[in-house]
C-alpha cells in the first residue's frame, strides 16, 4: 500500500542521509517514476524532502528533521514508547523494532524511565507459550480447549477466546464458555493442556470489559477483617481504606468472590488476621484451619 511505502521512505531517510530513486524503486519493487510521485506527495504533506541531481545526489530530508508536526505531544510520545516497553515485557511479540522506529520518528531516545515485567518468577517459558497460543486464537477467532483447575474440580473447557486481561496481580482470559453457556474469566495459571481447534467463531468481541457493572462482580462477599500490627506492611500494600486500632492493629473490609481463592488469600495472613463478619465465612475459615491443624496432631 502507498501509505506504508511513504512511511517506510521517511523512516529510511531518517536513518540515512541520502537514497537514490533507483534504490528506493528496487526496495519497494516499483518504478523510479512512482518514487518521484511519492516524493511530491510527501513534500505537499509538509515533509521537508528534496532531490539533488548528479554524482552523490539522491533523495534526502532536511538535516535534524523529526516529526514535530505530528499531533502528539512530548508527553504522549513518551507514553507510547513506555507502553511499548510494557507490551514487550509480556513477550506477546517482540516490539524492540517498533520502539526503535518510533523513537527515531519522534526524535527521542527510547523511553527508559520505567521497567515492567508481568511474568512470574517461575514458569516463564510456559507462560510465554500460553500467551502465544491465546494471542493467535483471539486474533484468528479460533475456538480453544483446555483443562481448567478450579478450587472444587478440574474440568475440560471449550471456549471462544475474547481478550487477555490483567487485573490485580494476575492474568485472565475473558471468553465465552461453551460448557457454562456464559462469559467467564479464566486465570491463566490454572489453564493446562491448551490447544487451538480448527473451528472458528463469529461472536462479537466486547470493547471494554473492566467496568463497575461487569468485572468479577458475581458472588462478591464483603468481609470485615481485623489485622494485628505485624501485618502493617501488607495492609498498606493491599488495602486503601482501613481503621487504625489502639493496639496498633487494623480494621478493614475486603470485597472478594466467595470461592477457594478467598480462603487461600485469608490463610496467607496466618494468625495475624481474624474474620469478624460475616458469620458463615468466619465459621468456614475456622473449619478449614481446624482441618489443617489436624494434619499435625
Amino acid at each position: 500500500m502507498q501509505i506504508n511505502r511513504l512511511f517506510e521512505m521517511v523512516y529510511l531517510l531518517l536513518n540515512k542521509e541520502s537514497i537514490t530513486a533507483g534504490e528506493f524503486a528496487k526496495q519497494f519493487e516499483v518504478s523510479p517514476r512512482t518514487i518521484y510521485r511519492d516524493v511530491e506527495l510527501l513534500s505537499s504533506a509538509g515533509i521537508p524532502i528534496y532531490m539533488t541531481k548528479g554524482k552523490g545526489g539522491g533523495i534526502s530530508l532536511l538535516p535534524d528533521f523529526i516529526l514535530n508536526k505530528a499531533v502528539l505531544t512530548d508527553e504522549e510520545k513518551a507514553d507510547i514508547l513506555s507502553a511499548l516497553h510494557a507490551v514487550d515485557s509480556v513477550n506477546l511479540e517482540r516490539t524492540s523494532t517498533a520502539v526503535k522506529k518510533l523513537s527515531t520518528m519522534f526524535g527521542k531516545e527510547s523511553s527508559d524511565w520505567v521497567e515492567v515485567d508481568f511474568s512470574g518468577w517461575g514458569n516463564v517459558n510456559e507462560e510465554s507459550e500460553t500467551f502465544a497460543i491465546l494471542k493467535a486464537s483471539i486474533l484468528k477467532k479460533n475456538v480453544i480447549q483446555f483443562l481448567y483447575h478450579s478450587g472444587e474440580s478440574s474440568l475440560q473447557r471449550m471456549v471462544e477466546p475474547m481478550k487477555l486481561c490483567f487485573k490485580g496481580q494476575d492474568w485472565y482470559l475473558y471468553a465465552y464458555c461453551r460448557v457454562r453457556l456464559d462469559y467467564r474469566f479464566f486465570k491463566l495459571r490454572r489453564i493446562k493442556e491448551l490447544s487451538i481447534l480448527p473451528e472458528s467463531f463469529d461472536r462479537h468481541i466486547p470493547g471494554k470489559i473492566f467496568d463497575k457493572e461487569k468485572v468479577l462482580q458475581k458472588n462478591l462477599a464483603t468481609i470485615t477483617l481485623k489485622f494485628s500490627k505485624e501485618m502493617a506492611y501488607r495492609v498498606y500494600d493491599e488495602f486503601t481504606e482501613y481503621e487504625l486500632l489502639p493496639d496498633g492493629g487494623f480494621l478493614t473490609q475486603l470485597s472478594m468472590a466467595e470461592d477457594e481463592g478467598l480462603y487461600y488469600y485469608l490463610a496467607t495472613f496466618g494468625q495475624h488476621c481474624e474474620v469478624l463478619h460475616p458469620e458463615n465465612i468466619r465459621l468456614q475459615m475456622k473449619e478449614r484451619l481446624q482441618k489443617a491443624l489436624n494434619l499435625y496432631l
